[in-house]
């Protein structure tokens, strides 16, 4: 490691807000937590319900009337009807009559009889 560059790791004392205090191993000296492993709800299987302006019970309220079933709102009313597409027709190729096809077959077929007979 070069010299110079890396902070100094030293003991470091950390303390909790509910009075839980441990020592590690920091860059700074003294941490100071709001939650630990002592006090937090995940750690100690206890759940903490933090009402923030009455949240939990205006939700309780709202489910409470149904009896906890969701509820079946009306189909919003439509403003605007799209009319249906036209079909479209498929294009479909055109046959190009063979002009002159049996002609051309038949001057192959006697080249090529003329060519073996050559031979």
């Amino acid at each position: 490691m070069r010299e110079g560059i890396h902070p100094k790791y030293v003991e470091c004392k950390v303390s909790c807000a509910c009075g839980n205090s441990f020592a590690t191993m920091s860059t700074k000296s003294e941490i100071k937590l709001d939650i630990c492993s002592k006090c937090h709800p995940y750690f100690t299987g206890k759940q903490k319900l933090i009402d923030t302006a009455g949240r939990v019970d205006k939700f309780v309220s709202k489910y409470s009337k149904t009896g906890g079933k969701a509820v079946t709102r009306k189909p919003k009313e439509v403003l605007m009807k799209i009319k249906p597409l036209k079909k479209i027709k498929k294009a479909v190729p055109k046959l190009i009559p063979k002009k002159d096809f049996g002609k051309k077959l038949e001057a192959k077929k006697e080249r090529k009889s003329s060519e073996k007979a050559e031979k």
